[in-house]
């Protein structure tokens, strides 16, 4: 599924520029204030973030997001909508695509104090079977609950 999704993404969005992908991050900005959301509406109805928002229900609250991002860093499929769409601009992206194919990222833990909880963005990039680079994914970990759950373990 991911690496259908961002074979005919990349395909697709190779000869993009950088002033499209900018008008794209704006669209999608803009998009998030607004009642008509296409954009979005592609991206959040697409297969792949499906297949992403099972993988984060089934995680019982361990994911509180989860993304894939493109070669040229717009998302590609995601659980829940983004705050951009274009992410080659943030660490997330420069970490890992832009190092290499092994590349991993965690960047530093956040409290958010919304749900009362600390979090932190596992990043890495994603490779085809060859090896090559085709994206990145973030997941972003709900580090409380991982907390509760290695609690329980030791108590059981």
């Amino acid at each position: 599924m991911v690496g259908l999704t961002l074979a005919a993404l990349n395909a697709r969005q190779a000869d993009l520029d950088q002033a499209t992908i900018d008008d794209l991050d704006k669209q999608w900005r803009d998009e998030r204030k607004a009642d008509d959301q296409p954009l979005i509406t592609a991206v959040l109805s697409s297969p792949l973030s499906g297949y992403l928002l099972r993988i984060q229900a089934g995680s019982a609250g361990l994911f509180t997001e989860i993304f894939v991002m493109t070669a040229k860093g717009l998302n590609a499929g995601q659980s829940s909508i983004t705050s951009d769409y274009w992410q080659a601009d943030e660490a997330k992206f420069q970490k890992t695509f832009d190092v290499g194919p092994d590349a991993v990222f965690v960047d530093e833990p956040e409290y958010n104090e919304e749900t009362a909880t600390w979090r932190a963005q596992v990043n890495l990039t994603l490779t085809d079977a060859s090896g090559a680079k085709i994206g990145a994914v973030t997941a972003e970990v709900n580090l409380t609950e991982l907390a509760r759950r290695v609690a329980a373990r030791k108590t059981s």
